[in-house]
């Protein structure tokens, strides 16, 4: 049986990147050591200063760090940032030659797939098809939450991809867009800061309700849903600390059915595997893996799977690295599992 390749996002790593604890050639060093590849993903403004310029020396001097921890470039997180402007959100055009500057970084450095957001569309997709041909690249789509397979937004763009027909266009499923219940380490992390017990289930009883309604489907529908979670905060008399939990709940946590990854699966380029906590048992209680695991395994899909823990908005306690490791564990358990079924 054909398995996927696991990995890992340095974002996973981002509270001791921001905090200076470590440094980029540090966490590179470090991944390899812990065995928490093969795959590595950069996302590219995080972790190159000048990004997409890219400083003098720096290519050759990456590429020896990633050979010398024994890792394999999976895919660069580029950033679709329509909104650079003050006055106005980029044109097209400017859209356009944004992503082209991070496009021919990831080429220089020897990415094959380069992760794109949501502000492209599937017009500007297109345009950029020609210039990852020429520079053999994968431009994958994520979908994040809150957007899910069947937002308008992804299944225009899955009509286009049906339309071209090319090999260097897919997603990025993120596993954050399918959760099955809120996290429970946010909510244990923010007990013990205090937050009231009645206000705690208030977020938590939201959330189960917001997962019983339809998938959003435009911003407005999760505007609204932010202001709800904020007049929660205010009725239970949260605070700017608690809010956050309401945040996080619309932002980060999807509602979408895990199975629905299947709908798309011909067209997975690369994997989020957005994971939040492991519990005593070395289970993931918010993220089914089992399915996750089960349905890529069963579409056949051989490309790599990027852990990323995403905790760390919240978790200050326990260490990323661990983290990511227990998540290969407990994937590796699941394909273990598939293969004697």
């Amino acid at each position: 049986m054909s398995l996927p390749k696991l990995g890992v996002t340095l974002y996973s790593f981002t509270p001791y990147y921001h905090a200076r604890q470590y440094t980029f050639e540090d966490l590179i060093r470090i991944a390899g050591e812990r065995g928490l590849g093969p795959g590595l993903e950069v996302v590219g403004f995080q972790s190159i200063r000048g990004f997409p310029r890219l400083p003098d020396g720096f290519t050759r001097h990456f590429c020896t760090l990633v050979d010398q921890a024994g890792l394999e470039l999976s895919c660069l997180g580029a950033n679709a940032d329509a909104g650079l402007r003050h006055d106005r959100l980029l044109t097209e055009d400017e859209l356009e030659e944004y992503m082209l500057a991070q496009l021919e970084a990831a080429h220089t450095l020897g990415f094959p797939t380069v992760r794109v957001q949501h502000s492209v569309t599937p017009d500007l997709m297109e345009r950029l098809l020609p210039h990852a041909e020429r520079l053999n690249l994968v431009l994958g789509m994520e979908i994040h939450s809150p957007h899910s397979v069947r937002h308008p937004k992804m299944q225009a763009l899955l009509e286009r991809y049906e339309k071209l027909g090319s090999p260097h266009l897919g997603f990025i499923p993120d596993w954050g867009a399918s959760l099955t219940r809120m996290p429970p380490s946010m909510l244990t992390t923010y007990r013990s800061k205090g937050v009231p017990e009645q206000l705690l289930t208030a977020f938590r009883d939201q959330w189960n309700a917001f997962h019983t309604e339809p998938l959003i489907t435009d911003d407005a529908e999760q505007g609204a849903r932010f202001k709800t979670m904020r007049e929660l905060n205010d009725r239970f008399g949260g605070d700017d600390v608690s809010v956050r939990i309401g945040t996080n709940s619309v932002g980060l946590f999807g509602h979408m059915d895990p199975t629905d990854w299947t709908t798309i699966m011909p067209w997975v380029v690369h994997v989020h595997a957005k994971f939040y906590d492991i519990d005593t048992d070395g289970n993931e209680p918010s993220v089914p893996h089992d399915i996750l695991l089960r349905d890529l395994v069963a579409a056949g899909y051989q490309g790599y799977i990027s852990t990323e823990w995403e905790g760390w908005h919240w978790n200050d306690t326990d260490d990323p690295f661990d983290m990511v490791a227990a998540q290969h564990r407990l994937s590796e358990r699941v394909f273990a599992s598939l293969a004697t079924s």
